[in-house]
């Protein structure tokens, strides 16, 4: 009879100390932060839409939240390539008629996106205050995603500037072509002199096997340092695919229309390592509040 009684102690005990683990778990889950990444390019048609994309399914498909944030005023067209035109977009939260609530859309593996169309123009003409607003509500979004990429124009435009200086981190997308190596150099130089605590981290896309991508990416990481004192990370390559320009042609994400494709093993591998990596250096999947992303976007002239 002690016996029992004491093997039931034991459970009890167990039991207790169990549901404390969990309960500190939730707890550290509820006060995660989602993490702001700004996705750029140096010229445009080196794929940084569709990397962003298929980075975003990847990242939700790991069991990462995911919302992406089409905010190329001049092509914005992650709708197009999911072939799920959106019906509204930031222009009717500007003009009052929807919440950023109503024009988030479900894309596919469960990623959320948001389409920016004609709206992000008017939203960096809105007045103080309501841009303040506008901004409340995307804060309050804090809890909801893990990660939040913004997909800004090529080149450096003012507004992708604001997007990329405000941003905890800033993907770079160049292709081995020379004008792309270029131009990827030339916006880093001067984003780094305009907003030095950038961080950057290097993607190659369409190279032709992993010497190239190494050779391209050692390019911009050996005048990067020589000239801007500036060490950059190489978040990955992603080889040429045919696959890729079928499912753009299919408006179906590679990463979903062919999930066997070099392209799609590739994206994966890249959004798992780069989350991984994410925990070991900073102890969680997400640290910086989107608060502090706020301000620095608010800050940002």
């Amino acid at each position: 009879m002690m016996k029992d009684q004491a093997q039931a102690l034991r459970h009890l005990v167990a039991r207790a100390s169990q549901l404390s683990a969990e309960r500190e778990e939730r707890a550290v889950v509820s006060h995660r932060q989602a993490r702001v990444i700004a996705v750029t390019s140096g010229k445009g048609g080196v794929g940084k839409s569709n990397f962003s994309l298929n980075f975003s399914i990847a990242l939700q498909e790991a069991g990462y939240r995911t919302l992406l944030f089409d905010a190329d005023i001049g092509m914005a067209n992650i709708d197009v390539l999911i072939g799920n035109p959106a019906s509204a977009n930031l222009f009717h939260v500007i003009n009052g008629t929807k919440s950023l609530e109503d024009i988030v859309q479900i894309g596919p593996k469960g990623m959320h996106y948001i389409s920016g169309g004609s709206g992000l123009h008017e939203l960096f003409n809105l007045p103080d205050n309501s841009l303040e607003s506008f901004l409340a509500e995307l804060e309050s979004w804090n809890e909801r995603y893990d990660v939040i990429l913004f997909d800004t124009g090529a080149g450096l435009s003012k507004e992708s500037l604001r997007f990329i200086a405000a941003a905890d981190e800033t993907f770079v997308v160049t292709t081995p072509e020379p004008t792309a190596i270029a131009d990827a150099y030339a916006l880093i130089k001067v984003v780094h002199r305009m907003a030095e605590h950038t961080s950057f981290r290097l993607i190659v896309n369409r190279a032709t096997d992993w010497a190239e991508g190494r050779q391209t990416a050692d390019r911009i990481l050996t005048v990067a340092r020589r000239f801007l004192s500036l060490d950059i990370a190489i978040l990955g390559y992603i080889f040429d695919d045919i696959h890729v320009m079928k499912a753009v042609k299919k408006q179906i994400p590679y990463s979903v229309l062919f999930q066997d494709s070099l392209a799609s093993q590739q994206i994966r591998q890249l959004a798992k390592a780069y989350m991984n990596n994410s925990q070991q250096q900073q102890g969680s999947v997400v640290k910086q509040k989107v608060s502090s992303w706020l301000k620095r976007f608010t800050s940002f002239k």
